[in-house]
């Protein structure tokens, strides 16, 4: 069976190719259409990101130097979208217990203070184990 290594190129002969103006106009297109990335082209043609990214500014209508071209597929951006709102939905369950926190701590403050009664100490006190009966009858 043949391997991708006999077919490899050195550096040098990989210098010496020459991409005709409409294989470059044609991939390019193909980019612009999100049928092909820009990995997925460097990695079959043996490219350099770089020389990919000079024809896309070379022969994109869309997109020009200077410009952000950020490449990624549209599920990873949905992705990216729900976990953004999952964080904000976290977040904002958080802040409702920590306001229920912040809430129950008040009550026990004025309880302790209108029953002279130190309810903290109280609730960290192990439970005691109670008569044994559970008021259910075993027969």
């Amino acid at each position: 069976m043949a391997k991708k290594e006999q077919f490899s190129l050195t550096p040098q002969q990989r210098h010496n190719r020459r991409f005709s103006e409409d294989f470059r106009k044609q991939k390019i297109l193909e980019i612009d259409r999100k049928l092909v990335t820009v990995a997925e082209l460097c990695k079959e043609y043996e490219l350099s990101r770089a020389t990919v990214y000079n024809w896309i500014y070379m022969h994109s209508k869309k997109r020009k130097k200077g410009e952000i071209v950020r490449i990624e597929s549209e599920s990873d951006t949905r992705k990216l979208q729900a976990l953004r709102e999952r964080v904000r939905e976290l977040e904002r369950i958080v802040g409702q217990k920590q306001l229920l926190i912040d809430f129950q701590e008040k009550v026990i403050e004025l309880a302790e203070e209108e029953y002279k009664v130190d309810i903290k100490k109280k609730l960290g006190e192990k439970l005691s184990s109670g008569s044994g009966s559970t008021g259910t009858s075993t027969k």
